[in-house]
């Protein structure tokens, strides 16, 4: 993964806007990191394969960034991206990687289901 650079995440975001897809969306702040300190609260939220088609969307901040995506009837967002790659399969990959380079929360989306 590469470091964030707006311009093309955010033409990626528009290629795939208005267009059936499937989005992957995580969060974590150390999963099962309670296990070391029972004082630790964890939380995370997970879904993958939610198809949707979203009407535009925008990349802001100047990093970490906030990735919105406006549907129809509400928003998709990830705050907190750092980092993006575009792999072999056309997906949009997107993560926010804490100061230890530990994935605090990542937004996939692409054009067929995730594996």
């Amino acid at each position: 993964m590469e470091f964030i650079q707006a311009d093309k995440v955010q033409e990626q975001i528009n290629e795939k806007a208005k267009k059936q897809v499937y989005i992957h969306l995580e969060t974590t702040n150390g999963a099962y990191a309670n296990h070391n300190d029972e004082s630790f609260f964890n939380s995370g939220a997970y879904i993958r394969n939610a198809k949707l088609a979203y009407e535009y969307g925008k990349i802001t901040g100047e990093g970490p960034y906030r990735i919105g995506l406006k549907t129809e009837i509400g928003w998709v967002y990830a705050e907190g991206i750092t980092h993006y790659e575009i792999d072999d399969k056309g997906r949009l990959l997107l993560a926010g990687l804490d100061f230890t380079g530990k994935l605090a929360v990542a937004l996939e989306i692409s054009e067929t289901p995730f594996d």
